[in-house]
């Protein structure tokens, strides 16, 4: 698994990694707590330049996080939770996911689009409230900067400091990416379970 990753990442350079970063922020089972380690190893093997690595991660982060901003900005809090409820299944956004992120934005104003981009599970639905809450484009790209550079950087030191180990520690880093795999995948599956019974409770109510 993890020299599959990396034979992508060499083949694709830069932009696959600005691709694979943009799909991230969309649709949340494309995982950068493996796409970024392994780009920063490569980086470190010589075959990619660090910084053009983490300029092409940072770059398709925030391309990935606009369409978010743009959706809340047009809908507001209200159609984005008739968004929710009618397309949410398959991105495992539910309307509370849109209610806690609004309250997030409220309580912390503009830094929380920094800050919500070192937590996985917010890094997508921030971009939302900031556009409901019409945050300055300018503002929310700079929050959005700040933040996915940071997270871009701490996940990529990782790999790079993995580069001089990696032969030695190979047999762990597989059994350690197969495991990150298998829960953020699980996670995703869990979730669309969820918002699938919820639909079915909801039916059954109205019935």
């Amino acid at each position: 698994m993890s020299e599959w990753i990396i034979s992508v990442i060499e083949r694709t350079g830069y932009l696959g990694i600005a691709l694979l970063m943009m799909l991230e922020n969309v649709f949340p089972p494309i995982p950068s707590e493996l796409v970024l380690p392994f780009a920063g190893y490569v980086a470190a093997s010589g075959k990619l330049q660090p910084v053009g690595v983490l300029v092409a991660a940072v770059t398709g982060s925030l391309l990935g996080a606009l369409p978010w901003y743009w959706l809340g900005r047009k809908l507001g809090h209200g159609g984005l939770q008739r968004f929710a409820q009618r397309h949410g299944r398959l991105l495992t956004l539910e309307p509370q996911d849109i209610d806690r992120a609004q309250a997030w934005f409220k309580r912390h104003g503009p830094m929380s689009v920094a800050f919500g981009r070192l937590v996985p599970a917010v890094r997508s639905v921030i971009s939302m409230p900031a556009g409901v809450g019409r945050m300055p484009v300018a503002s929310f790209l700079l929050w959005s900067l700040v933040g996915t550079t940071a997270w871009s950087a701490l996940l990529m030191g990782v790999g790079y400091m993995l580069q001089s180990r990696y032969e030695e520690a190979k047999d762990l880093v597989e059994w350690i990416t197969r495991g990150v795999l298998v829960v953020l995948v699980g996670g995703y599956l869990w979730r669309v379970w969820r918002f699938g019974k919820a639909d079915r409770k909801r039916e059954q109510e109205a019935a």
